[in-house]
């Protein structure tokens, strides 16, 4: 194969942070290279300099045979390359064949697109990719799946040589993941060279033919998937051997006979129906289903977000009526919402601002904040979560993913929740990240919080939940004991509605 490109010596520094040293990468026509690593070790800068974003301090770049001046940003366009950011920036109130082709010269005059030849073409990208949207759709109507879709979509039009993607199946279902890594070797075929970011090891194997690890701005790994075990990768990523944060803990010792939560018959129309299931006190409650089963329907309407059409909640035996955030945060409700960034987040705020939001009450005399007390918290916080910042009041969007989440977590810590709901928590954070919030959920459920966990990924499901609740269309299909489960492919079964555990 061919070189499609080639980065040497790569050097990045922001002020006094160095980012990036000495980096070298490379990837071939028809190759999907995976590059991966922890949150802020580098990727996001790697690639923004290849996008043309940033101007490496030193290095080489040549793309395609064409060797980029050393002091010039990438002229990425020109030289055939296509970037899909993991966060969105399609416009909400476009369809999806104008977003598709907003700056594409072939449909756009004048600064109007051609709707009929917009929307012809987009069929045709979306039949290619295998999956099947509404290009008619405004975009604001449509679900997150089908904006990360559209985002691919929106790459694939440009005439690209060499694609990058950044985390693509974050926010699709199996199916449509499926559909996605069909097409990306359909474009293997074509001679394409695909860059694939992703925390996710099954898939990086499943579609990666190399993979470069970078740690704290360095290269740690280049090899071929073939020659490396997954406990090899993750040494690589993390610096350390790696083990037992899938490993199931027995818990049974530390979950409380007393039922903290009873949901009775829990109906919201068009979403649940007659959900029914008690909750222990320390006992920690997976939610596995599909993307639609209602599981983040479940966790808002508890938490207020979602009126419920009918059913009963009893906290500690009493009734209660989750009919606003504010009221059931003043029963002990928490809530880590599934998506960070628009719902966790202040993002240009700081991080002291972030982490105290909940807590203004205890902060707030005579008009005036009791700064110390405020310090000290966040202080303690920030420390127990082992949070990666130079500072408290840096604004929380410049924070890696993975510390962006924690700042949302950590921001409940204070108000000592007794029901600690979690959507999803470790979607879109590195490996070492992703072990110290599955550590963080099984120390808080140990102090007595008990917690409800939503996750699409099933070995963070079996190692964590002491129960698993299998919804399908709304409905509750499984009670599990994880401890009963014999592989992931059962409890996989068991989602898809194929097997009864």
């Amino acid at each position: 194969m061919a070189t499609a490109l080639t980065m040497e010596g790569i050097e990045k520094s922001f002020g006094a942070n160095t980012v990036l040293t000495g980096v070298d990468f490379a990837v071939e026509f028809g190759e999907v290279h995976s590059l991966v690593g922890e949150n802020g070790a580098g990727k996001s800068t790697l690639v923004k300099i290849l996008q043309g974003l940033y101007i490496a301090d030193a290095g080489h770049i040549t793309v395609d045979g064409v060797q980029v001046k050393q002091g010039d940003r990438v002229p990425a366009k020109d030289l055939g390359i296509g970037m899909v950011f993991q966060e969105f920036s399609l416009v909400p109130s476009l369809t999806v064949s104008q977003n598709i082709f907003l700056s594409d010269d072939s449909v756009n005059r004048f600064g109007l697109v051609n709707d009929r030849e917009a929307k012809k073409r987009a069929e045709e990208i979306f039949a290619q990719m295998g999956v099947t949207i509404d290009v008619n759709q405004v975009m604001e109507k449509l679900p997150t799946a089908q904006w990360q879709l559209t985002e691919i979509a929106k790459a694939l039009v440009q005439d690209v040589r060499i694609l990058i993607l950044d985390e693509p199946t974050a926010s699709l279902a199996q199916n449509e993941a499926k559909a996605l890594f069909g097409l990306i070797e359909r474009l293997k075929s074509q001679n394409i060279a695909i860059i694939y970011i992703s925390h996710r090891m099954d898939e990086i194997y499943q579609i990666a033919d190399r993979i470069t690890v970078l740690r704290d701005g360095k290269k740690t790994l280049t090899d071929s998937l073939a020659a490396l075990t997954p406990a090899e990768i993750v040494e690589a990523i993390i610096g350390r051997r790696h083990g037992g944060h899938l490993a199931r803990h027995d818990r049974s010792e530390n979950i409380a006979d007393e039922v903290l939560l009873e949901v009775t018959d829990l109906s919201i129309d068009g979403f649940l129906t007659d959900v029914s299931f008690n909750l222990r006190r320390g006992e920690i409650l997976g939610l596995a289903g599909l993307m639609g089963s209602g599981r983040t329907e479940l966790v808002q309407a508890l938490f207020g977000l979602t009126p419920l059409q009918s059913g009963d909640i009893r906290l500690g035996g009493k009734l209660i009526h989750p009919t606003s955030p504010k009221k059931v945060i003043r029963n002990g409700f928490a809530l880590i919402p599934e998506d960070r960034r628009a719902q966790g987040l202040v993002l240009d705020h700081s991080v002291r601002e972030n982490m105290t939001l909940t807590l203004l009450g205890q902060f707030s005399q005579g008009g005036f904040t009791k700064k110390a007390r405020e310090r000290d918290i966040v202080a303690r916080i920030v420390d127990q979560l082992a949070i990666k910042l130079a500072y408290p009041e840096i604004r929380v969007n410049t924070l890696s993913g993975g510390n962006q989440q924690k700042v949302v977590i950590g921001k409940w810590l204070g108000t000592q929740p007794v029901l600690l709901m979690m959507d999803e928590p470790t979607a879109g954070v590195d490996i070492g990240t992703k072990s110290e919030i599955l550590d963080f959920i099984r120390a808080i459920a140990d102090s007595g919080t008990s917690v409800i966990f939503v996750s699409s990924e099933l070995p963070e499901l079996l190692s964590v939940s002491d129960r698993i609740l299998v919804l399908k269309d709304g409905t509750i299909l499984h009670d599990l004991n994880p401890a009963d489960i014999q592989s992931e492919e059962e409890l996989q079964l068991s989602v898809q509605g194929v097997s009864h555990v």
